[in-house]
């Protein structure tokens, strides 16, 4: 099954930066540092919005021990989508990519993509407080993490333990729900094998969904029809990738507007087995060797 689409990627970080796979689905966002390559057409999406940018640095307003956080405006019809532009990000997408790649440099490289965008998809997101403290030398002016603001990851395993691995390090404050959710071979229908969800999620919870491959986009709607059933908001929710394609971003697009997705790289197509192409191959048995 091929897969085309038409789309402008933007990204503020710099106007010669090269952006994967730009130029995908009608009615998006275009900027005068856009990037554009084509794909191979096939068939496109529908009309629903999708823009696919870097979003720009988030001011924070600074008051003595009080909460530091702005909420930033999201596009209620838009499912944002971004593939950052660091050449690290590059690198480790590229040694999964090699089918020469052993398990345990592949599993590490699934690790290091997985840190670069959570950090780089919690970089305006992370609630703070502010206030002063004293240093050796005098009184500064500080910004932590707040942990009384709580941050969930939730990793679709089996593949997803190996992308979160690093999550730990870049966020001092969160909490792990695990989701087991396989996919039938035949149907390419996802079915729940465990699910360590809360019955409800406080309010403002900030859930950062962790499917490494988004393909056909069973598995990860599956994930996020749960959270929303548990009271998490689309502009809450942040999903995590190492691949996506097209019917994926679709399925999500329609389903879930205003929701952001941190992608390591675009593929255009899905084979009629649910697999990208070029892809990776199966993410979980190159993970853990089975």
């Amino acid at each position: 099954m091929a897969s085309g689409i038409n789309f402008s990627l933007r990204c503020p970080y710099s106007d010669t930066t090269r952006l994967t796979p730009s130029s995908f689905l009608k009615n998006s966002v275009t900027s005068t540092t856009t990037t554009t390559t084509n794909l191979p057409p096939s068939s496109t999406f529908n009309d629903k919005k999708i823009s696919f940018a870097c979003k720009p640095r988030r001011s924070f307003v600074t008051s003595r021990s009080h909460m530091a956080t702005e909420e930033k405006p999201v596009a209620e019809e838009r499912m944002l989508v971004f593939v950052p532009p660091h050449p690290l990000i590059k690198h480790w997408v590229s040694v999964l990519r090699n089918e020469q790649t052993p398990c345990p440099i592949f599993k590490n490289a699934m690790a290091e993509l997985g840190r670069l965008l959570i950090y780089e998809a919690s970089r305006d997101w992370l609630p703070t407080v502010t206030g002063e403290i004293q240093s050796p030398m005098g009184v500064a002016s500080v910004e932590f993490i707040d942990p009384r603001e709580p941050v969930a990851v939730v990793p679709i395993l089996r593949a997803g333990l190996a992308l979160v691995e690093h999550a730990s390090s870049i966020l001092p404050a969160m909490k792990t729900y695990h989701l087991g959710i396989s996919r039938d071979e035949e149907t390419l229908q996802p079915t729940i094998y465990l699910n360590k969800l809360p019955d409800k999620f406080f309010e403002r919870t900030r859930v950062f969904v962790v499917d490494p491959m988004l393909a056909t986009g069973g598995t990860v709607l599956a994930a996020l029809t749960l959270l929303k059933k548990r009271g998490v908001d689309n502009k809450h929710i942040k999903v995590i990738s190492a691949v996506a394609a097209p019917p994926a971003l679709q399925k999500l697009s329609e389903n879930f507007p205003g929701l952001h997705v941190y992608t390591g790289i675009i593929d255009s197509t899905v084979n009629d087995k649910g697999f990208i192409i070029p892809g990776l191959g199966d993410a979980g048995d190159r993970s853990f060797g089975t």
